[in-house]
């Protein structure tokens, strides 16, 4: 055929081709309206409704009344099932034939009683496939059923996908019809797509792009949509340009299949469960037809859900496993947050993971996969690689808001020195869709060129579920090794990171934690989700110790396993990255305060049994003794009751891991508490001295011994401050720096100080404040004997919108750097703000502690539920209130209750064991009736004060054994000895899977066991009894 020759018009040749497969211009005559061929009605349609997420078998017994299509249902989160009766055309014969099917909503097509499909608009998912190629012998008449989910893939946000549901939303079924489907029309179409899309991103300055123009021109030409006939040279020429190879230098993508689930965010946790099976469901069936297509699969908890409620799914995700299609990733029992969960929470996260990972599919994950949560604390790394992982990937950090991060593949060096493999993939992506422009940008982003040749593209629809679609497939398929364009392989995490490890010898470290510079308003959000976090954790660590102590006893205690599994699956669960960061939907909330619940309330019985099973018969009685978990010896005032249930309080000394009677010890000083003549209250211990103003701020706060004032001249400590707290979209998630520009002191007194104890063991005065018409402070401010700081016990009334609350220390230290505790460890950030990465950090994240010290002389913040620190200059803040608004519209509403306390010492805070004082403030001594005589005992301690105790629990699948975990606290590379009065036949090193380690035996002595630590190192052992 002879052409006219083409004009040199880039732009009408390109807009020519797209509205040649334009699905809104012209699909009278162009490509994308011969897409579907004949239609068929649907026998009939019936539905029903319910407000539960009921299973497959309780739905179909119910009565299905007629359903007229575009009529609506609802409301929000309800479940809208529909039968399906429908008879396929015989003269169809030889044809695709689909169920095209177009609602809101999320749906789930179910055939046989069996999950077959997902169907969502939003994951480009409108079709079921009924056959390939219809023949005489197969079904012509069907049924189905339609389990349609209200709400949308992700939530039902009222005015933007952020807000709080709308909770009166209605829903339609748009079309649901029978289609012939014409596959060599969707291939023809995605040749055209991907040619039309490499001229658009390879731009008017490469060569490739315009030979890609003139392909995609010649094959409009020759393409007549009425004669399928002509299609096949269109497709020749197509071919003929994919298969113009690159060179061998070329960068290559390990295409990876992924659906990001969110376990909860702007859904329910129980949505979450059908999400995951639409979208596997769906995965699997792209399997059945690609054995090429691998798909990354993370979090065990989904896993088991799937198990649960689809055992049919989960059976063949099994087989796909084997096959190494299905790829579980991560290692983790859900994708948590990677600041706010404890360290051994960590563990436990890959402790349960793994474990389910080898126990379903017998494989342990190698990867670390966490690609969007809100930061990643420096201890992970030594976590990872005790679990049994050396390489990690995440994409988190793309979202920078100040500092672009300088690398994509690279080694991470923890704080102890660990160092894993990670991988950004610069796509900057998790739910690609296999496009021209997602492979592109991975090239153009790479910001370690010439030093890595590989990087990951994960596809699939994700956050809200869907996966890849065959459509992505095919588009990758296409570009595989064509010219001007990275080599495609589809691939698993196992070959992309071992092609990185090969040619590893250019890479650079990244030393120290992965600061997100955006969304650290989640340090904050929703209080009462991070207070439900820390005293569970509290409580699960002290049932498994004294558990341990119970069972080592020799008495007949059965060690609670099944129901402490259980438990911490429920901490854990709740440790999700939109769930314990407070960026969830109120629905979310409630369910999460709900399990921590559930914990106090089992986990107390469980306690209270596991203390009980400490003491023998003749101990057994109507005294008081006291049991410490911790590791080290405590002298406290304690509050207790009396028999006739009267309160008192009484000072007691405690052993390390043990139990003693309380005896009515004196004190060294006793408390003063005496008015002043300017209404001022000076409170006194021997270690502190403190004037507290009218308004409950602290004047002056002065270490006797050292004569050291800790407050700064004209200044006041313990001063509450609001600030407008309004973000730039992610309401929830972020704090941006310019709140700190509106700041304003909380002055107005209700209830100015007055004396609430007069001293001796404890003395305590309270007052209340007034931060608006709707909210109020309350708070008592107590001095206990022999204490190293003073606590304030704090009571809010919180009714605000788009407030910030915190508390300041203006303390006299000067110092360029505070730390801050974290996982089994801390570490150092600046005061100032020199540079844009020290600015970025101007709110930070730490757990029980931060302190700032200068030579000989500290002051430290201590919290039992907090999680937000800034430190600039000498001003220490404690965060602690926020009231965001979505996409909880009631985000922090009501009464908050939560403890700090302010610590000046002398030396280091290493010597002044304010690590200690912090611990001893989250984890209180717990009472016990005993007999009078019961003698102290101690089961564990540990030599040296630089390394904590952490956890001791029953080892995993070995009755009669226990793990203990140590680390190293101080930064310092210290030998202690592990005491212990259990009857421990031997001991072995084991990693935080609590696998031995054969080469390593821990040698038993008669003083207990000696260990070498490095800084911060963990350290595990197996105690065979």
């Amino acid at each position: 055929m002879y052409h006219q020759p083409v004009l040199k018009n880039r732009r009408t040749l390109l807009e020519r081709a797209e509205k040649f497969i334009s699905d809104i211009y012209f699909t009278d005559c162009n490509l994308r309206g011969r897409l579907y061929g004949d239609s068929c009605p649907l026998e009939s349609i019936t539905s029903f409704l319910s407000c539960k997420r009921i299973p497959f078998t309780e739905a179909a017994q119910q009565n299905f009344s007629p359903y007229k299509i575009g009529d609506t249902f609802g409301p929000t989160w309800w479940t809208c099932w529909f039968k399906v009766n429908l008879k396929i055309p015989v003269n169809w014969r030889g044809k695709e034939v689909h169920l095209l099917w177009e609602s809101d909503g999320e749906a789930m097509v179910w055939r046989d009683e069996q999950p077959v499909q997902g169907l969502t608009k939003e994951g480009e998912k409108t079709s079921y496939i009924l056959t390939d190629c219809l023949k005489d012998e197969e079904p012509h008449s069907v049924t189905l059923y339609v389990e349609l989910a209200c709400n949308g893939l992700f939530g039902a946000g009222q005015g933007s996908m952020i807000a709080a549901p709308d909770p009166n939303r209605k829903y339609s079924v748009q079309k649901a019809e029978l289609v012939v489907f014409n596959r060599d029309v969707r291939e023809l179409l995605t040749d055209f797509e991907m040619l039309i899309d490499i001229v658009k991103q390879l731009g008017e300055g490469e060569q490739r792009g315009y030979q890609a123009l003139f392909t995609v021109n010649e094959m409009v030409n020759l393409c007549d949509p009425t004669k399928a006939s002509s299609y096949s040279k269109a497709r020749s020429l197509a071919h003929k340009f994919f298969s113009q190879q690159n060179g061998q230098s070329q960068h290559t993508v390990h295409a990876m299949g992924h659906c990001h689930i969110d376990s909860a965010w702007l859904w329910p946790y129980e949505e979450t469960i059908r999400k995951c099976g639409r979208s596997w469901v769906t995965a699997i069936h792209l399997m059945e037809k690609n054995p090429e297509f691998m798909f990354t699969c993370s979090q065990a908890q989904q896993f088991q859900w799937v198990k649960t409620w689809y055992p049919g799914l989960f059976s063949q995700i099994q087989h796909y496993v084997k096959k190494g299609q299905f790829i579980p990733v991560g290692g983790t029992w859900v994708e948590m947050d990677g600041n706010l969960p404890s360290g051994e929470s960590m563990v436990r996260q890959f402790l349960e993971g793994q474990r389910f990972f080898h126990k379903e599919f017998g494989l342990h994950c190698k990867e670390f996969w966490l690609p969007d949560t809100f930061g990643y604390s420096a201890q992970l790394p030594q976590i990872m690689q005790g679990s049994g992982i050396s390489r990690f990937l995440t994409q988190k950090l793309s979202w920078n808001l100040v500092n672009v991060f300088p690398h994509n593949t690279f080694f991470w060096e923890g704080l102890d020195g660990s160092q894993v493999l990670t991988h950004f993939p610069p796509g900057n992506s998790y739910g690609m869709e296999g496009k021209v422009e997602d492979l592109v940008n991975t090239v153009k982003n790479n910001k370690d060129k010439g030093r890595a040749n590989h990087s990951a593209a994960l596809f699939g629809f994700g956050d809200g579920g869907g996966g890849p679609t065959q459509l992505m497939l095919d588009r990758l398929q296409r570009v595989q090794d064509t010219d001007g364009l990275p080599k495609v392989w589809m691939s698993a995490p196992d070959r992309l990171f071992s092609e990185l490890q090969a040619d590893s010898a250019l890479l650079c470290t990244w030393t120290g934690e992965l600061f997100l510079e955006l969304h650290n308003g989640t340090y904050t959000t929703q209080a009462q989700i991070k207070r439900g976090n820390r005293q569970c954790e509290t409580l699960l660590h002290d049932i498994e110790v004294a558990s341990s102590l119970a069972l080592s006893r020799g008495e007949a205690f059965e060690y609670p396993v099944k129901q402490l599994q259980e438990l911490w699956r429920l901490l854990l669960l709740n440790q999700f990255h939109d769930v314990i960061p407070g960026s969830c939907i109120e629905m979310v909330v409630e369910d999460a305060l709900r399990y921590y619940e559930d914990i106090r309330r089992v986990g107390g019985g469980l306690l209270d049994d596991a203390c009980r099973a400490l003491l023998s018969k003749e101990q057994k009685g109507d005294a008081h003794a006291v049991f410490n978990s911790l590791p080290w010896e405590r002298n406290e005032v304690i509050q207790l009751q009396d028999t006739a249930g009267q309160p008192g309080l009484a000072l007691v000394s405690v052993p390390s891991v043990g139990l003693a009677t309380v005896k009515n010890t004196q004190p060294v000083a006793p408390v003063s508490v005496t008015v002043q003549a300017d209404g001022t209250v000076l409170m006194a211990n021997g270690i502190l001295q403190t004037i507290v103003n009218k308004n409950g701020s602290l004047a002056s706060l002065h270490l006797v011994n050292a004569n050291r004032e800790a407050i700064s001249d004209g200044c006041h400590g313990n001063q509450f401050v609001m600030f407008d707290d309004v973000p730039l979209y992610w309401d929830a998630w972020d704090v941006m720096d310019y709140h700190l520009q509106t700041r304003k002191p909380v002055l107005e007194v209700v209830q100015p100080v007055q004396i609430v104890s007069s001293g001796g063991l404890r003395g305590s005065v309270s007052f209340t404040l007034r931060i608006s018409d709707k909210s109020t402070i309350t708070q008592e401010i107590v001095l206990d004997a022999m204490c190293p700081y003073i606590k304030f016990n704090t009571q809010v009334e919180w009714a605000e919108s788009h407030k910030f609350l915190k508390v300041e220390f203006p303390v006299r230290v000067r110092s360029p750097n505070a730390t801050y505790e974290i996982q089994f460890g801390h570490l150092q950030r600046p005061t100032h703000r020199n540079t844009s990465w020290d600015w970025a950090r101007f709110e930070v994240w730490g757990h029980k502690w931060a302190d700032l010290s200068e030579h000989n002389f500290g002051v430290a913040l201590l919290n039992d539920c907090k999680y937000g620190y800034s430190v600039h200059r000498n001003i220490m803040t404690l965060s602690l209130l926020r009231a965001a608004k979505a996409p909880d519209a009631n985000a922090d509403m009501g009464t908050h209750h939560f403890t700090y306390a302010i610590m000046p010492h002398t030396g280091s805070f290493q010597d002044a064991s304010v690590i200690q004082c912090a611990y001893n403030l989250n984890f209180p001594l717990r009472l016990i009736r005993s007999a009078p005589g019961t003698v102290p005992w101690s089961a564990l301690s540990v030599s040296d004060p630089a390394v904590i105790l952490e956890t001791v629990k029953q080892a995993e699948d070995r009755k009669g054994s226990l793990v203990v975990r140590l680390y190293e606290s101080h930064g310092s590379s210290v030998t202690t000895m592990l005491r212990f009065t259990l009857p421990v036949r031997e001991a072995w090193h084991c990693d935080l899977l609590e696998r031995p380690d054969p080469t390593q035996p821990a040698h038993i002595t008669p003083d207990g066991i000696i260990l070498n630590f490095s800084p911060f190192q963990i350290v595990s052992l197996l105690l065979h009894l």
